[in-house]
């Protein structure tokens, strides 16, 4: 075996090719480590095998093979002969010791052959790899029976990517990973690498030659905020019970069930004595009972995919592929969703494709470059939110959300996506002034891209996961929304009606006495009602930035207000649409809502505040149980005006259908009651009053009635009517209890 010290002589007598080639190396900045680092013949038949050991003092091949330093440099170089490198194992041990004198092994990460399918990369830039998150990121991998990491990073403007971690002291000169082409994704498979271990990409840009240092974007798992390192993380182990519930899932018949959303902050709606959040398990229990209690289908989630800050409630994401360690592991949250599909409770999550932020270890200008936003700040930056847009123009980033909305529903049987923010991705003048955006080819205001992007992942969303919701949070007057891709619609399942909320918010905000001169606005949204999948939404954005609680946005007294709070919620669970209601409604807190405290559940000790919890219970009660207030919920069938016009009075009154059963309703936005109030109805019978918002069970004065008959008395266009007392701020729901075939 011939050994010879590898002198800065002898290098410079090798090509010149060479010696450029190994001081890249060195310097941290060459593409293809490969084709330098690990074992490599050379032109005389021997063998040459380098390491780059930033924080090694000495260096053994095996336990005999003597390394030598080249020159002051990190590069380490064993010479041998073809018989000494045929005997070496394929994947051999390095052993060195550390400046610290201290003992290392590891095998050689160059020895092993390019891990990435070719067909995985084309696909994945062509942006139609599905499940890409199974190829980039961090993944545990067991090659030639050796167990480690396999990374990848998609980073096309870097010269050089590197594995830093907690196993190499951060150093990006130890792990520099091998590209694919011009494809921009670099990979390693390192050996040894454990669960649990810290990691970050580190990118040298290729034109300025500056370092970042990034999280993974695909990552499984993250530090604890502040800190910011991505974990390497298992594959789960977890032990799925919700089978029944996935594959009934598949015919779910959501247009004409009963669909009733719990809007919940993980970390504000229930806290431990100390203040302390509570773990996804704890959760699930506590959570699911209330739900069910209050007689929710689905509780939806605000962002829990990692965040690095408290305040922004999770809506400015850095780990789209994590759920957020404040509360828990990822199996902590398969628990919390799979144990709600065991007690009939739906799971949906708030998924922010409109922005990320500018956190340095995140997305922005990840390789350097504006690689998943635009470069233009007149297209790639929110002014209002200091935050970047998604360049949905770009096939890997396209690719990168459509295959995230997918990990959720795949991995953790999410049953629905509400995305946010959708007006601001259809819109390239959204919230900008004249001269700070750049129209589309057309000349026109709407980002096609996004448009694009956003008919590919509902197709591909209910393609692959049918059953499931896809929610928008769009507040302008688009049109089809929620009407199929192919028709020429977004694709969405539901659409939040943003123009119902605001109108009746900004009614009830009104003085009675002033009512009847605003009535166009409890009948104006009628008008459009049927023109999309609306759900009616009373969510987080109505209780924050000074706004009130639900309980303080009407006038009067205290009385005034929890019956105008009961009056409102029977029109909601009355009126067209699914229904969306945010934590803490549902028993009329009365402050705001803060994300640093828990809710004020001490005031269900107070009989008002129980009452409107009743109250609620009882109208889920009703919207799942009648399907006349459910079965036509997008159909114009299933609505019909009984009055509209009684505004000198405030009232409204109107019949909810299913195909041969009715109910009426009747509401009063008054506060005084109304005695001998005649309403015309359909069909003659007798008709008993089931729900009534002003009834004492609920904190009300108990203004109403018990059993109704028709009288033979046409009125409002119809046969028979019936003559009924009106409870103040009140509403009333009738069905028929008895008809009569005379």
């Amino acid at each position: 075996m011939n050994l010879t010290n590898s002198t800065p002589e002898l290098l410079a007598a090798r090509p010149s090719t060479l010696d450029d080639e190994l001081q890249r190396v060195i310097e941290a900045r060459h593409h293809d480590p490969f084709s330098v680092l690990g074992k490599h013949p050379d032109k005389s038949g021997q063998y040459v095998i380098r390491a780059l050991l930033p924080h090694a003092g000495s260096a053994r091949v095996e336990h005999n093979l003597e390394m030598k330093r080249v020159g002051e440099t990190a590069l380490f170089i064993c010479e041998l002969d073809a018989k000494t490198a045929e005997k070496l194992p394929l994947h051999y041990t390095i052993h060195w010791r550390g400046q610290d004198g201290q003992e290392h092994a590891r095998i050689d990460a160059y020895t092993f052959a390019p891990q990435l399918a070719g067909f995985d990369i084309h696909l994945f830039s062509e942006g139609r790899h599905w499940h890409i998150y199974r190829v980039l990121g961090a993944h545990p991998r067991r090659i030639d029976d050796v167990d480690g990491f396999l990374f990848a990073v998609w980073a096309p403007s870097a010269e050089r990517v590197s594995v830093v971690g907690d196993f190499n002291h951060w150093d990006g000169r130890s792990h520099p990973m091998r590209a694919h082409g011009g494809s921009g994704v670099w990979e390693l498979f390192i050996p040894g690498i454990e669960p649990d271990s810290l990691y970050k990409f580190e990118i040298r840009n290729r034109d300025s030659g500056a370092l970042h240092i990034k999280s993974d974007p695909y990552a499984t798992a993250f530090e604890c905020r502040p800190q910011t390192a991505s974990i390497t993380a298992s594959d789960s182990g977890f032990q799925w019970t919700d089978a029944d519930w996935m594959s009934t899932r598949i015919d779910f018949d959501w247009q004409s069930k009963p669909v009733s959303i719990y809007e919940v902050h993980l970390g504000s709606w229930r806290q431990s004595k100390s203040g302390a959040f509570l773990n996804y398990r704890e959760l699930a229990q506590q959570l699911v009972y209330h739900a069910k209690e209050m007689g929710f289908t689905h509780i939806e989630l605000l962002p829990i995919a990692e965040h690095p800050l408290d305040a922004s409630w999770g809506y400015q994401i850095t780990g789209y592929f994590a759920a957020t360690r404040r509360y828990g592991s990822a199996d902590d949250f398969r628990y919390f969703v799979d144990y709600c599909h065991s007690q009939d409770i739906g799971v949906i999550l708030d998924w922010v494709p409109a922005h990320f932020p500018k956190d340095a270890h995140g997305l922005a200008r990840f390789d350097g470059s504006a690689l998943y936003e635009h470069a233009d700040p007149r297209r790639g930056e929110h002014r209002d939110w200091g935050t970047l847009i998604f360049n949905y123009g770009r096939n890997e980033v396209r690719n990168f959300l459509i295959s995230n909305a997918l990990y959720w529903m795949e991995e953790f049987h999410i049953d629905g996506l509400r995305v946010d923010a959708v007006a601001s991705m259809l819109y390239l003048d959204y919230s900008r002034d004249e001269g700070d955006w750049i129209p589309n080819k057309f000349g026109g205001n709407e980002n096609l891209e996004a448009i694009a992007f956003m008919r590919e992942m509902n197709t591909m969303t209910h393609q692959l996961h049918p059953g499931t919701l896809m929610i928008a949070e769009e507040s302008t007057a688009w049109p089809q929304v929620t009407r199929p891709s192919w028709t020429g619609g977004l694709g969405f399942s539901i659409k939040w009606n943003m123009g119902w909320m605001h109108d009746i918010l900004s009614y009830l905000s009104k003085d009675p006495i002033h009512r009847h001169y605003h009535h166009d606005q409890l009948t104006f949204g009628v008008l459009y009602a049927f023109t999309e999948n609306f759900i009616l939404p009373f969510s987080h954005d109505e209780v924050v930035h000074g706004k009130g609680s639900m309980l303080r946005k009407s006038p009067g007294d205290e009385w005034r207000q929890f019956a105008n709070l009961r009056l409102l919620y029977a029109m909601m669970f009355t009126y067209p649409g699914k229904k969306l209601l945010f934590m803490g409604n549902e028993f009329a807190q009365s402050d705001e809502w803060n994300h640093a405290k828990m809710l004020d559940w001490h005031l269900l000790n107070y009989p008002l505040h129980q009452g409107v919890k009743q109250l609620v219970s009882d109208l889920n009660g009703l919207y799942g149980e009648l399907p006349a207030l459910h079965g036509w919920d997008f159909d114009a069938r299933g609505f019909e005006w009984i009055d509209c016009h009684d505004s000198s009075q405030s009232v409204l009154s109107y019949i909810r259908r299913y195909k041969n059963e009715h109910a009426l309703v009747v509401l009063n936005f008054t506060p005084i009651p109304r005695r001998n109030y005649r309403i015309g109805v359909p069909h003659a019978g007798t008709y008993v009053e089931i729900f009534n918002s002003d009834s004492r069970y609920y904190g009300g004065s108990d203004v109403g009635n018990a059993y109704l008959t028709t009288e033979n008395h046409a009125w409002m266009g119809r046969p028979y009517s019936l003559n009924m007392n009106l409870p103040p701020l009140g509403g009333i729901i009738l069905v028929l209890d008895t008809p009569d075939h005379s």
